[in-house]
């Protein structure tokens, strides 16, 4: 089955096609299955570590990427430039780590401690510690680091870690055809969407929902200088870019969003090669022409890549309403935050 071809099984999937419906027990099951879990945390019968310092979970309702590692680089490059020492905890998707937990660091193989982590850890320049025992994880970025703020890259429905802040990404496709894993995207219900603190929204302009949901915000993407992804230091122009057709990589949740990105940039694309999020790739994969990808692919690949492929690093601008609101709600968990002037 080509490429194509998954990613149109996959929108249809998504989007709540009339065969989805075959699922439906699975769905049910999943349902009771997800909500005597959350019972049991919230009647204590199974434990919930609370760390000794705020959490924020930075999540979403449904699977598949949606923008949430760039509001975990912009939450971390906010409190650090409020003095707060931050740490970042990840569950290492795809890590092959022989230890755990597992401090991060850039020079790290992607192939054992994960992508997403190398990415935050090379962007960030705070500790980032992986383990899938995020409990674990989390008490050794408090107790041995003494980090006064922990950031969980994802993490919205692991329930045994406390968290004092949850915040929900999420795109363009909402919570697609509003159906339950496996017949739908979504981990919880949309209900879940009420009881967050916060939706970010990595689209043009805010959505609407039937249900009330919690205060929504928009993320605004803002794309820096095409870099080389075997030599960081290196960086291309836009116009330079332009000027000879491109091909383009994606192993991200949307990568059809990164393909859109590139041609409204003026970008020709002789070829647009979409992959599963998290998708390893090989030097097979590699096109010999100029290729283009998002900063999270470019980790993978940063030991083989040839000397024309170029990643497009994105940071995320969030409104100073925002920040407010945090800063409020981690003065009530005890993180007060003195304000430097920063945006």
């Amino acid at each position: 089955m080509s490429d194509k071809q998954i990613k149109t099984l996959h929108d249809k999937w998504y989007f709540g096609h009339a065969l989805v419906w075959l699922l439906s027990p699975f769905a049910l099951l999943f349902y009771f299955v997800s909500a005597i879990r959350r019972l049991l945390f919230k009647l204590g019968i199974k434990n919930t570590f609370k760390a000794n310092v705020p959490v924020i979970v930075v999540g979403n309702i449904s699977v598949g990427g949606n923008g949430k590692t760039p509001v975990v680089l912009a939450l971390a490059e906010y409190y650090q430039k409020q003095g707060i020492k931050v740490g970042i905890l990840s569950r290492g998707y795809g890590a092959k780590s022989p230890i755990y937990p597992r401090l991060v660091k850039a020079d790290d193989a992607a192939s054992e401690v994960g992508d997403e982590p190398r990415l935050l850890a090379i962007r960030s320049q705070c500790d980032v510690v992986i383990d899938p025992v995020r409990a674990r994880g989390a008490a050794y970025l408090s107790d041995e680091l003494q980090c006064q703020l922990i950031i969980c890259d994802d993490g919205l429905q692991h329930y045994a870690l406390h968290r004092d802040i949850e915040l929900v990404v999420m795109d363009d496709r909402k919570v697609g055809s509003g159906f339950l894993l496996p017949m739908g995207p979504l981990r919880e219900g949309q209900w879940r969407l009420g009881k967050v603190d916060a939706l970010i929204h990595n689209s043009r302009s805010m959505p609407t929902f039937e249900t009330p949901v919690a205060p929504q915000f928009l993320m605004t993407l803002v794309p820096g200088d095409f870099t080389s992804v075997s030599n960081r230091v290196r960086t291309n122009t836009l116009e330079e870019i332009r000027k000879v057709p491109c091909s383009a990589i994606a192993g991200i949740g949307s990568p059809q969003r990164f393909f859109s990105q590139l041609k409204e940039m003026g970008i020709q694309l002789s070829q647009a090669i979409p992959l599963a999020d998290h998708n390893a790739i090989a030097p097979s994969d590699l096109p010999s022409n100029r290729v283009l990808m998002t900063e999270k692919d470019a980790v993978k690949i940063a030991s083989f890549a040839h000397e024309d492929c170029w990643f497009l690093p994105v940071t995320a601008h969030l409104a100073p309403d925002f920040f407010n609101l945090i800063n409020v709600k981690l003065a009530k968990a005890g993180l007060t935050i003195h304000q430097s002037g920063q945006e």
